[in-house]
């Protein structure tokens, strides 16, 4: 009758084949994502972790102080808020790396300005790309 197994064109038949066409791969999605956490990302959770030691030491240091607690407690409930309104809004509004990049272009000036050739005529011109990607 008719033989189910199917022959591959090496003539053994298919059993190889299906062992490796049946092999589950683990596909490793969002390797190079950056980590989120309640929907803040990246480097605005340590921002965020950092800001929360700094109030509980304030509070600390405050009721070591002497102040009252009906003083002391409305303060570092409205700093805390405070702390995760303007963190929670620079993630959303900057995203992973938008804030570092709003930083750096600040310090970028607008123009550059030369007042002589000086500069440019002690250049040596590479002869080709190459040779400038090997000095470089």
């Amino acid at each position: 009758m008719y033989n189910k197994t199917p022959v591959l064109p090496s003539g053994g038949t298919g059993a190889l084949k299906d062992f490796f066409m049946s092999s589950v791969y683990q596909i490793n999605k969002g390797v190079g994502k950056p980590i989120e956490f309640k929907g803040l990302k990246g480097q605005y959770i340590a921002y965020l972790a950092i800001g929360l030691v700094v109030l509980l030491l304030s509070f600390t240091a405050l009721y070591l102080l002497g102040t009252p607690l009906l003083v002391l407690l409305p303060l570092i409930l409205a700093l805390g808020a405070a702390l995760f309104f303007s963190v929670f809004s620079l993630s959303k509004r900057f995203g992973v790396h938008g804030l570092g990049k709003f930083l750096a272009n600040r310090n970028l000036p607008d123009y550059v300005k030369f007042n002589s050739r000086g500069v440019f005529t002690g250049l040596k011109v590479a002869e080709s790309n190459l040779e400038r990607q090997v000095r470089q």
